[in-house]
């Protein structure tokens, strides 16, 4: 396993920083250990929907997980406004950081993970395979 820690500025967006990473690196199967931050700017497709909720002001990253490969991720976030009232959704670009975005991600070679079509949900689920 590798680890990969660092920053986004503020005006960066959060998942195409996160992307940026996962493609420099070429991560192949990867997944978020940690993410604390902020934001100015939110979009998160809620369950179940198909619009993008977005949202403008000053947001706490509470909670970032997901898989990442250059094949493709799949990210949910939880954001806090200031009076604590928490929100959370399938992470969109979109997403502006206000002052940080501390990020650490994890990665193994022992797999390689994959986006494909699933016949029962209708949607590109991860497809986990071994490396030779």
């Amino acid at each position: 396993m590798i680890t990969y820690a660092f920053r986004l500025v503020p005006g960066q967006d959060l998942k195409e920083g996160i992307q940026e990473t996962v493609k420099a690196n070429g991560i192949q199967a990867g997944w978020i250990i940690s993410c604390v931050g902020s934001l100015t700017e939110y979009h998160l497709r809620f369950a179940n929907q198909s619009q993008v909720a977005i949202g403008k002001g000053h947001f706490e990253i509470v909670s970032l997980t997901g898989t990442l490969s250059v094949n493709g991720s799949h990210l949910h976030a939880a954001i806090s406004d200031s009076s604590g009232h928490t929100i959370g959704g399938h992470l969109l670009s979109g997403c502006k950081i206000y002052t940080t975005a501390e990020i650490i991600i994890a990665a193994t070679d022992k797999y390689v993970f994959t986006r494909e079509h699933d016949s029962i949900t209708g949607c590109q689920e991860l497809s986990i395979s071994m490396t030779q």
